[in-house]
């Protein structure tokens, strides 16, 4: 990469960053009937992973099985495989941490439970901030600020989602945490090298954890979303993706 490039990468990675140490100044967005900002945030989320993420998964699928055709078709369903296991890790941690802090929301919860949570989206975080290099290493500048405005959105949809699970705890620690967690992940980018099948399934895990953690803001009925802004901002990004 040129330097221009890693510059570049550096800026997204702080903006990643940003977005969850200007938690404060997003307190507007929580609100019922669902903010319309969120519902459109969501829909790009959503868009990037099927119109974008999914077919390149497809792509790492094909190569891993070519390189390791002794093993059949499991090779090449391992990223298939890894994204279902990012949707059902995240269903089951969000699963564990309402039961620790008894459904409540906005209020002070159980350390396990705020500890449990704020694991998860750490690891979360950090592979997002991971795979920051590669999408600018394959597909350039273009291509990572695609990855950089669906993933940035997506931050802020879990960022209020975090905040109303957790209050303050997420305020004075959590944002923190999550903050250094992105930019952890795009350091080690640039000191660690995995192999090519291991960042398919880092984009497999990505998917999946995505398409669940949208979702699940989005269809209780007591937040009231807004089904135009999320359809909206799902077809805005899908024809923006399209034509790049």
């Amino acid at each position: 990469m040129t330097f221009t490039a890693q510059i570049g990468a550096a800026i997204v990675a702080l903006i990643f960053a940003s977005v969850h140490l200007l938690s404060p100044k997003l307190v507007f967005l929580d609100r019922t009937p669902r903010s319309i900002w969120l519902s459109a945030a969501g829909g790009v989320s959503v868009a990037y992973v099927f119109v974008h993420l999914l077919p390149e998964m497809s792509e790492f699928g094909e190569m891993v099985a070519g390189e390791e055709a002794g093993h059949g078709g499991f090779a090449g369903m391992g990223v298939w495989l890894l994204a279902l296991t990012g949707l059902v890790v995240f269903y089951a941690l969000e699963r564990m941490a309402r039961r620790r802090a008894g459904n409540r929301d906005g209020t002070e919860s159980p350390a396990g439970a705020f500890w449990l949570h704020l694991g998860g989206f750490g690891v979360y975080n950090f592979l997002v901030g991971y795979l920051l290099e590669e999408q600018l290493r394959e597909e350039g500048f273009g291509g990572m600020m695609l990855y950089a405005v669906a993933l940035g959105l997506h931050f802020v949809v879990n960022d209020r989602a975090l905040y109303a699970h957790h209050g303050r705890q997420y305020l004075h620690e959590g944002r923190w945490l999550l903050a250094a967690a992105v930019l952890a992940g795009w350091l080690a980018s640039l000191v660690f090298e995995i192999p090519e099948a291991w960042i398919g399934g880092g984009f497999g895990f990505l998917a999946g954890s995505v398409v669940l953690n949208v979702i699940k803001e989005e269809l209780p009925e007591e937040r009231e979303s807004r089904l135009w802004a999320f359809a909206l901002g799902a077809a805005f990004y899908a024809a923006l993706l399209v034509m790049a």
